[in-house]
């Protein structure tokens, strides 16, 4: 399926971008990871990379010409796909509906602005605000800092490490002077735009560039959003007590992203021992992943270890003791699990949910999957027959295959269906996009390849988007039945049990069998229960079947 690039806000004040130069043309393959184009930005000419892999079918802005953020930049897809659809405008109303609410927000946000503001912000002072690093980020998280208030600060050094509801990402500096102010404190979370520090010559009033109205040349509304921020925003005393990287014993500081200290740590690995490739020696996940330890590493963990445990048992109280010490801890929430508290939410509330059960005889599953794994190379999961049944089944009964849109109910003609995968922070649903064409082994192989990408966090969103149908399986927990909230768009979810060996009548006689529960929630908006109940018929079928699976 074609995917859509528009030109990204690839800094704070960026209002629109001039391609200096494409580096693929119409018709090369994309890699995700390539190097698209070159975009000239309000600040610096900028390397923008795919997210995205296909062939390139379109550009939509030409070498030397310049648009606004969020205009259609180029197409990938697959080779001849056609994508008069996309270049019709189907894809527009959406913008065409936010700039308006854009536009009313700003000019509001500018008469505020201007009736309480002061003088000019100083010329040489900038005032950088928190990013929108992915297209659905509302807020993002204060990871670390890698500068504290009075470092010097270079046009393209990395200020802090940023959280969204994707990824963790690094922050470069567009500017060069003194860090002077920092606005938002590591761990803590702010509003897109809000003020995120201040940049300019030593010894600059900071409050003033707080209350002042911007420069003109600015962007319009860059005086409110720093007036809102400057009302939150803690004072830079405390800023400079906290630390941004890590110290060996000699005093000297070690700068790594918080991925390779949370790998390191995992791996017992000292910080010390390992050469960073990134910007002034900074320690990378690959730095971590690719370095290979010697024999004296790990040896200060374990010596910890003991001694707290000897600690320990040394203060253990008496037996007939019943008096404790209530206590708790409150963890902050992380970008992830504010996403998923807040989609999973609105479904719920929004959604009319109801459920459908039934119980799956699976021996003749069992038999056939012993059969197919017993070929060479080819290894599939019954979860795997389970996405594919569910694919098969939702070609027969289209009504499951649809979302609803308000004034009109989406049937979707092709079948992506999302595979539910536990995560340390939380869930993400990865999709198997036109998973009604993909054979069992096909289905086997993507499913691993996209579980691993989600609990390494190297899923892109194209990878997590367009589903039109769900599973989720907690059947290798051991949980033998459960409803799940419906994914939205999605009109449908399906939980898959564990399988279960039980007494069973088969032909009139008690005899050990072997079966799984399956759970349908639907959203009554559109699927009817009677329709539910024939797809979970077909479904059954298929599974009970599997042979008609490989047709």
């Amino acid at each position: 399926m074609a995917e859509i690039i528009n030109m990204p806000r690839l800094s704070d004040t960026m209002e629109e971008g001039t391609v200096a130069k494409w580096l693929k043309k119409v018709g090369d393959k994309i890699v995700e990871g390539d190097i698209l184009a070159e975009i000239e930005t309000d600040k610096a000419t900028m390397e923008f990379e795919s997210f995205h892999e296909g062939t390139l079918l379109h550009i939509g802005i030409q070498e030397g010409d310049g648009a606004p953020v969020d205009s259609l930049l180029a197409i990938i897809g697959e080779e001849g796909e056609d994508i008069s659809g996309l270049l019709s405008g189907s894809a527009a109303p959406e913008t065409k509906e936010e700039a308006p609410k854009e536009e009313k927000a700003t000019a509001t946000n500018s008469e505020t602005s201007d009736s309480r503001a002061g003088t000019e912000i100083p010329e040489g002072v900038e005032v950088v605000k928190m990013p929108r690093l992915s297209d659905t980020m509302e807020e993002g998280t204060v990871a670390s800092w890698l500068k504290k208030v009075g470092d010097k600060v270079e046009e393209g050094d990395i200020l802090a490490e940023i959280e969204t509801d994707k990824a963790t990402m690094e922050f470069e500096s567009f500017y060069s002077g003194t860090l002077l102010y920092i606005g938002i404190q590591e761990g803590e979370s702010s509003p897109v735009d809000a003020v995120l520090a201040v940049i300019g010559p030593e010894g600059t009033d900071v409050d003033a560039v707080l209350n002042s109205k911007p420069k003109s040349s600015g962007t319009k509304d860059s005086s409110a959003k720093a007036e809102a921020a400057s009302e939150t925003v803690s004072t830079p005393e405390a800023t400079k007590e906290e630390t941004t990287s890590v110290a060996t014993n000699d005093g000297q500081r070690i700068f790594a992203s918080p991925l390779a200290k949370k790998i390191a740590s995992d791996k017992g690995l000292n910080l010390a021992d390992i050469n960073g490739s990134g910007d002034h020696g900074r320690i990378t996940k690959k730095d971590v992943e690719n370095f290979t330890p010697s024999q004296k590493t790990a040896a200060a963990a374990p010596a910890e270890n003991i001694a707290s445990s000897t600690s320990a048992s040394t203060t253990v109280a008496p037996m007939m003791a019943t008096v404790g010490e209530e206590s708790f801890e409150e963890v902050k929430n992380n970008q992830m699990r504010k996403v998923i508290a807040k989609r999973l939410g609105e479904s719920k509330f929004t959604a009319p949910h109801y459920y459908l059960n039934i119980e799956v005889d699976m021996d003749n599953a069992m038999t056939s999957r012993v059969q197919i794994n017993s070929l060479p190379d080819t290894k599939i999961s019954f979860n795997d027959m389970v996405v594919k049944a569910c694919a098969m089944a939702l070609k027969k009964h289209p009504q499951v295959n649809t979302s609803w849109k308000g004034e009109t109910t989406r049937y979707n003609q092709h079948i992506h269906i999302g595979v539910a995968v536990a995560v340390e922070d939380g869930l993400v649903v990865p999709v198997l996009k036109f998973a009604d064409q993909m054979g069992l082994t096909h289905i086997g192989g993507m499913v691993k390849e996209l579980a691993g990408k989600a609990r390494n966090k190297k899923l892109t969103p194209a990878e997590m988007d367009g589903s039109t149908f769900t599973v989720s399986n907690l059947g290798m927990f051991g949980i033998e039945s459960f409803t799940s909230i419906i994914n939205q768009p999605n009109s449908a979810i399906l939980s898959v049990g564990a399988i279960i060996e039980k007494p069973v009548v088969k032909n009139g006689a008690i005899v050990v069998g072997n079966t799984m529960k399956l759970s349908l929630a639907l959203d009554h908006r559109t699927v009817d229960g009677a329709t539910g109940a024939l797809f979970l018929q077909t479904l059954r079928s298929y599974i009970e079947n599997p042979v008609t699976m490989l047709a």
